[in-house]
């Protein structure tokens, strides 16, 4: 991290403004090659000067220029900040100035994996900076913020902090077993210790599954025979007549998508084909498709049609469904009831006409409650958002278990501590204090250019 970056951090196109960012110990020198009239070299950090920016004497752009001198700036080194006009050919001109002139090009994230390297921010931070520039919702938006402020961070903290306290007692207790002033950890006093700690680990899980609800929605699977009103409910929910609908059965061959925003929160909703034995050799592969979505959808909205004798395949599909998060669509309840079926008293049953809108306020309801919109409003946001950080603490959570089982059986407090020392291991890459060079490279390369 020697050598100074350089990268465009706004979208490339025509604009009012376009922001090229350079960071490192020679960006002030780098950028005063191609700046006038002032000196950038004499002047003080964090100010703001007008001028041009020059190549062999020619007037390029126009330009406001940040200096910002490290510590005191988002990658801890030097960074400069060229606000030039929004127009391709300018913007890429400066950049490539700056290029010739000694920086580098930056990679993607790069700027975002000095601060973390720099000690700025730790890797949670790091990665809600990105989930912040990819939120679309208000509440993708204050997941990311939690993360971006350290809110997140500090529950990781406070537990590698009981952690350490609890791993010290045990060394002390090893090393310096002649010293009767120190006090003596026992066996119940590591139970009751990690019992503390499992349950705020758990505490942290339950409430970190409402991040894959925030940040990528609910995948929503709509299902049944063909005819019973799939895509009528599709093109309801999305408002578009994204699905065609006639009467002619197997209509829907292949998936149909369509993205619904429930209260801040998406609904991936998928209409598939409807679901019978056919000859056709393209809807049969539309119905398999249709099968194969149920395992990986959140939510399953089963159709069924309320002015018909329940069939094999619906009784198939109830049972196909049955253990998923599933919500029973009886349709057409404006025509005559030929539907004989009886449901527990458990299900989840919409009775509707989607036609004149029957039952879809009733549908979204019962989505807002089989998923605690409520409780996702009026929580705080601080959880882990992705499944590297919950992946990493599901691990913890098992190497707990496994100390636990080893108290019960009275295993020596020095191999205990092996465990112990594990988790804070594990504790530590959530928040970047241990990590792999490679898992950094991965991460920021998701990252857009200049960020």
């Amino acid at each position: 991290m020697n050598d100074t970056i350089a990268s465009i951090s706004t979208a490339l196109g025509v604009g009012a403004i376009s922001i090229i960012r350079i960071s490192g110990n020679k960006a002030i020198k780098i950028a005063n090659k191609i700046y006038g009239p002032k000196n950038l070299l004499l002047v003080p950090t964090h100010t703001i000067h007008y001028g041009h920016i020059y190549d062999k004497g020619n007037i390029i752009d126009e330009v406001l220029v940040t200096i910002m001198k490290g510590p005191k700036t988002y990658t801890t080194e030097d960074v400069v900040e060229i606000n030039c006009h929004g127009g391709i050919a300018t913007t890429n001109k400066v950049l490539e100035l700056l290029l010739e002139n000694g920086a580098r090009l930056a990679e993607p994230g790069e700027f975002t994996k000095r601060a973390l390297l720099n000690g700025r921010i730790d890797l949670i931070e790091a990665e809600g900076i990105m989930d912040l520039i990819n939120s679309k919702t208000e509440k993708s938006r204050k997941l990311a913020i939690n993360q971006i402020t350290g809110d997140v961070s500090n529950l990781i903290k406070k537990l590698k902090q009981d952690l350490i306290e609890v791993i010290a007692s045990i060394e002390v207790n090893i090393d310096y077993p002649e010293y009767e002033d120190i006090p003596v950890m026992t066996m119940q006093m590591l139970k009751d210790r990690i019992l503390v700690i499992k349950r705020e680990v758990a505490k942290i899980l339950k409430a970190s599954e409402n991040s894959k609800i925030i940040k990528e929605g609910i995948n929503t699977l709509i299902i049944g025979r063909p005819n019973v009103g799939k895509s009528s409910i599709l093109n309801k929910l999305i408002n578009e007549e994204k699905a065609i609908v006639t009467n002619i059965e197997g209509t829907t061959r292949d998936i149909v998508e369509g993205t619904v925003n429930l209260d801040g929160i998406f609904l991936n909703v998928n209409d598939t084909a409807g679901i019978r034995e056919t000859e056709n050799i393209i809807e049969k592969i539309g119905v398999e498709r249709s099968l194969n979505l149920i395992d990986k959808s959140d939510l399953v909205i089963l159709v069924i049609n309320n002015n018909e004798n329940i069939t094999n395949e619906d009784l198939n599909l109830i049972d196909k469904t049955k253990n998923k998060n599933r919500i029973i669509f009886i349709n057409k309840s404006d025509l005559e009831k030929k539907f004989n079926y009886d449901f527990s008293k458990k299900e989840k049953i919409v009775i509707g006409n989607v036609i004149n809108d029957n039952g879809l306020d009733e549908l979204k309801k019962m989505i807002r409650e089989m998923f605690n919109f409520d409780k996702i409003e009026k929580g705080d946001f601080n959880f882990l958002s992705n499944a590297r950080q919950i992946s990493i603490l599901k691990e913890v959570q098992k190497i707990i278990n496994d100390i636990e089982l080893g108290i019960k059986q009275k295993i020596e407090l020095d191999i205990l501590q092996i465990d112990l020392i594990k988790i804070n291991k594990l504790l530590g890459e959530i928040i970047g204090e241990e990590y792999e060079e490679e898992l950094l490279d991965f991460l920021f390369s998701k990252f857009c250019l200049g960020k």
